[in-house]
């Protein structure tokens, strides 16, 4: 059994990781609470998440387990939202710090008034989307705080996606772990359902963009003249 990593050191494969001969092999549950703790709570994107809970599911599948399923599922989804719940309020930290900065080239401060407002239309589902896409899980947490979403409402929305990630992709490991081709596509796979979902809204930016851009420029007023 192995997953589709092979552009990543091999310590980037949850398969070496978990299973025999692996560093943690003898404490896979402590190895995956972990692993999922730093990537969405600590600001460190390269790490297996998705196929590391694929994974997990697949092994506690097994028959003699190393980690029993109905002990990872819970485990699972409440780390990871105790990740993002660290995240937030690392954002809510350092957002008042980007105020204060002088505006440059790269950065305005309205980015962040404007970030506001998308979390508070948009955020519900882009943090529950975010989950199933790497990097951005890592970041969209730490933004949503930067940007002062409103924090009940982060964290209503953040447990919906911290089950449905925790639980949904682990469970996914433990029925259809062997599935040669979805164990070895497990990333594409979740970052294509993230696009499709997601593609009703980019046609609808793409549209407005389009529609901006043929309006016609509004004429000037014209001046009556007046004989004296």
């Amino acid at each position: 059994m192995t997953t589709n990593l092979a552009l990543m050191p091999k310590w980037f494969d949850p398969m070496y990781l978990l299973t025999n001969g692996g560093p943690f092999a003898h404490a896979v549950l402590p190895a995956i609470l972990v692993i999922v703790f730093i990537e969405t709570g600590l600001l460190f994107p390269l790490l297996p998440g998705d196929s590391l809970l694929f994974t997990g599911g697949l092994l506690s599948a097994q028959p003699h387990p190393p980690v029993s399923i109905w002990v990872l599922l819970p485990a699972v989804a409440i780390t990871a939202i105790l990740g993002d719940q660290c995240a937030y309020w690392i954002g809510r930290a350092i957002g008042p710090a980007l105020f204060q900065k002088e505006d440059t080239r790269l950065f305005k401060k309205h980015y962040v008034t404007e970030s506001h407002a998308f979390f508070e239309k948009y955020g519900p589902k882009t943090i529950i989307l975010a989950r199933f896409v790497p990097i951005v899980r890592t970041f969209t947490p730490v933004l949503a705080g930067v940007s002062k979403m409103t924090y009940p409402k982060f964290l209503g929305f953040d447990i919906v996606g911290g089950i449905l990630w925790g639980g949904g992709v682990t469970l996914a490991g433990y029925f259809l772990g062997n599935v040669a081709f979805i164990r070895n596509h497990v990333e594409a796979i979740f970052i294509l359902i993230v696009l499709v979902s997601i593609l009703p809204g980019i046609f609808e930016i793409g549209k407005r963009t389009v529609a901006s851009r043929r309006a016609p420029t509004d004429p000037e007023p014209v001046g009556s003249d007046s004989n004296a």
